[in-house]
């Protein structure tokens, strides 16, 4: 067990901060498989079983009809860095610096004395998986060299394997790493990137447009890989490269083949997919079938990716040993830097469904994401209406699997296993969203407060309304869900309560400067 179970030196959370949401139950015929996927800014109105009516998500919509299917849970965070810092840590990101979207040659932004929830579930004796999209960072402080094994990296945080996209996919390096090293790296062709200045000879898409087969809206200018201008610039690696079109099979077969070795003893797969994120490249199976444009066809990429997860659990006899969770990082954008048409050819579909904002925003669409639990053996089918936060799946998964923490850990998680697993729908006491700016909102009961902030009011590239005001907002989601009447103004004696309680939140545990 780590000897510094936090991310932080923290004075241990106020009592508050650590009650559960609910009687915690544990008993179980059999320590269960933990499965967590995390898709990639899928809305709420993404999903068939979340009322689209102009795409299917047979797969996705058959995990929610054996499950628990959540009308009311957040992630911690409207972007993807520090929505997955959040999962892991159990902490609020804002506590920490450096939990901002990172840069494809980040350090680790996790410090490796942090006990995660992979750390707790290891020890807890699982054997423990990272595969897909990581966006946390690798390597140490001052940046990643990807010619070396490269530590520290999820191998250091609790998880024994690794296979990894390092960022995004519309950032360089454009390789995989599995266990420390990248993919096919021909050591005699090495991979150098910046995200400061042009590094080699390859082309760019603001100096070579025609060598460009997806071209940018905004933004994704520099190194083209596979006809794509991506974030960033890279040289080296050519035979390591990925090919697009072909990311999610590669990861689906490692979660799949995880899975297989691992059927005889307990284990935490945690999966991020790359769908639906820019750039939208699907594989040729799917190009084209959505009606929807390529934003469409990923979405029936990554439903196809959930279908093979649970074709593999069926196989294998494994379904009803196995608590599968999915999930997504942060709510819906359209247009996030490439032509691809999707706003062109949405045809009526509404990925951020009734509500305001989106990716990056303080808004309701920012973070209210879809969330579904299933566990056969265990868990009934069913919506769960309870207010609930992916803070709380760190706590919730530890009284699940018996796990001891040290006093430390986690602290901004609780124990709300009985609502995870659908067992009551109490509320959580209040949960705390983050904008692209750090500025914070609070819900408790009918009532969500944005805090005062200078931040800009639109998402400079998106043009996505990021809830910045410098007045308080508050809004009545009962009556008001899409938020269009800010009753500040009308309950000022709401406003200081909430505005308390954050306050109370910032002060129960203190970061210290990394």
């Amino acid at each position: 067990m780590k000897t510094n179970p936090c991310c932080l030196l923290a004075a241990v959370p106020a009592a508050a901060l650590l009650s559960g949401c609910g009687e915690t139950t544990t008993s179980s015929p059999r320590l269960p498989n933990v499965i967590f996927i995390y898709a990639d800014d899928l809305g709420i109105g993404d999903l068939s079983c979340y009322g689209a009516t102009k795409i299917s998500t047979p797969n996705i919509d058959r995990l929610a009809a054996q499950g628990q299917r959540f009308t009311n849970a957040y992630a911690t965070s409207a972007t993807s860095t520090p929505s997955r810092f959040g999962l892991l840590t159990g902490m609020y990101p804002w506590r920490q610096q450096n939990t901002g979207i990172a840069p494809g040659n980040s350090e680790l932004i996790i410090d490796t004395a942090c006990y995660t929830l992979a750390d707790a579930l290891h020890d807890a004796g699982y054997a423990t998986a990272a595969v897909g999209k990581w966006h946390l960072g690798l390597g140490p402080a001052g940046g990643t060299d990807f010619n070396t094994e490269i530590r520290p990296g999820a191998r250091d945080i609790g998880f024994d394997y690794e296979f990894l996209i390092p960022a995004t996919v519309d950032r360089v390096p454009c390789v995989f790493v599995e266990n420390g090293h990248v993919v096919g790296l021909d050591p005699q062709d090495p991979i150098t990137v910046s995200y400061d200045h042009k590094v080699g000879d390859w082309p760019t898409g603001a100096e070579n447009p025609e060598l460009v087969k997806l071209r940018p809206s905004q933004g994704h200018n520099n190194t083209i890989i596979n006809g794509i201008p991506r974030i960033g610039w890279m040289t080296g690696g050519r035979s390591a490269l990925w090919v697009d079109e072909n990311i999610a099979d590669t990861i689906t077969a490692k979660a799949t083949r995880f899975i297989a070795r691992h059927r005889d003893e307990p284990f935490f797969l945690y999966m991020g997919t790359q769908d639906v994120h820019v750039p939208r490249v699907p594989h040729p199976r799917f190009a084209g079938k959505s009606g929807l444009g390529t934003r469409g066809d990923v979405i029936l990429q990554l439903d196809w990716t959930i279908g093979e997860v649970m074709r593999t659990l069926d196989s294998l006899g494994l379904a009803d040993h196995t608590l599968f969770i999915f999930t997504s990082d942060n709510g819906a954008v359209i247009d996030d830097g490439y032509q691809d048409q999707a706003r062109e050819l949405l045809n009526g579909h509404t990925p951020m469904g009734i509500y305001r904002g989106g990716k990056y925003s303080l808004y309701e669409a920012g973070t209210r994401v879809p969330f579904i639990v299933r566990w056969p053996s265990r868990v009934q089918p069913g919506e769960q209406p309870a207010l609930f936060s992916q803070i709380d799946v760190y706590r919730s998964l530890a009284a699940l699997t018996g796990a001891e923490l040290p006093a430390a850990a986690a602290p901004d998680s609780r124990d709300c296993l009985p609502v995870l697993l659908g067992e009551t729908q109490t509320d959580r006491e209040f949960i705390v969203e983050q904008n692209l700016n750090n500025t914070l909102a609070l819900i408790s009961g009918p009532w969500k407060y944005l805090e005062p902030s200078d931040g800009p009011a639109l998402e400079f590239w998106t043009r996505t309304e990021l809830g910045n005001s410098p007045e308080p907002q508050l809004y009545d989601l009962r009556e008001d869900p899409r938020e269009q009447h800010n009753v500040a103004a009308e309950h000022p004696e709401v406003v200081a309560g909430l505005l308390a309680r954050l306050a109370e939140v910032r002060e129960a545990v203190k970061p210290t400067v990394r």
